[in-house]
């Protein structure tokens, strides 16, 4: 018998990420209740919120308002498009546990370490900073420094980041909102960029499904863009009905 019973690790994806609180209003509904959660980028972001004590609904109340431009800030571009100072008001306007040993349920947040160039699992600390971190992406959006230390988005390492679950929980249940798909459209450099980070994402996926008891992977997520705001509630009713509808047994 592990520490846990069940873990639930949540994938990067941008704003796909609002399917990670669709997933988790139909675990919870159907009486699976993550004890710890991990993950990266938007998976971070969702995961932060459950781990405060919001239900999946009462989280998707106060994100879904938000446009691009409430989550972000432009930057001339040297180290990036946008920085994600607006994002961090809405953290710590919303999420009032200053450090991870203040949530209710544990929480890792994977971040690539860019003076190291090598992915941390962080579980402990001051907590809004480190989702900005693990949000940033690369050229996307400006690395956050935190200390003397640079990090971007976990996502650039490990987009699904089931590590840091694999010798605590009994059960794991992975959630993989940012499948990789094709893409035909690059006419700006911005989507350049997007594709980039995602071609990188999903190299270990082979290893993640071997680590899994429950792989969850809603295929519909692929023609919404990452980056544009307007479909948050359809994105989150396409996560609910997968994971509603998901054949899987826990041990």
């Amino acid at each position: 018998m592990k520490k846990y019973k069940i873990g639930i690790a949540l994938s990067g994806g941008g704003v796909r990420g609002f399917a990670h609180l669709g997933v988790l209003q139909a675990l919870n509904e159907r009486g699976i209740f993550p004890e710890i959660v991990s993950g990266t980028s938007a998976g971070s972001i969702a995961g932060a919120f459950y781990c405060a004590g919001y239900s999946p609904h009462d989280a998707l109340e106060i994100m879904k308002t938000k446009k691009f431009s409430d989550f972000t800030k432009i930057h001339i571009p040297k180290d990036g498009f946008f920085g994600l100072e607006n994002l961090k008001l809405i953290l710590e306007n919303n999420i009032k546990q200053l450090n991870f040993e203040d949530l209710n349920i544990p929480l890792y947040v994977c971040v690539s370490n860019l003076n190291t160039g090598k992915v941390e699992y962080v579980n402990k600390g001051p907590l809004h900073d480190m989702i900005l971190a693990s949000s940033a992406i690369p050229v996307v959006f400006s690395p956050v420094k935190i200390g003397k230390t640079y990090y971007v988005d976990g996502g650039l390492i490990d987009n699904l980041p089931v590590k840091p679950l694999v010798r605590l929980c009994d059960d794991i249940i992975t959630v993989n909102v940012f499948p990789n798909d094709e893409n035909q459209k690059f006419d700006s450099l911005l989507q350049v960029a997007i594709r980039s980070f995602q071609m990188n994402m999903n190299n270990n996926i082979k290893y993640i499904k071997s680590k899994s008891t429950v792989f969850l992977e809603p295929a519909a997520l692929s023609k919404y863009h990452i980056l544009k705001t307007k479909y948050q509630e359809e994105i989150f009713e396409i996560g609910y009905k997968y994971a509603k509808n998901a054949k899987f047994e826990l041990s």
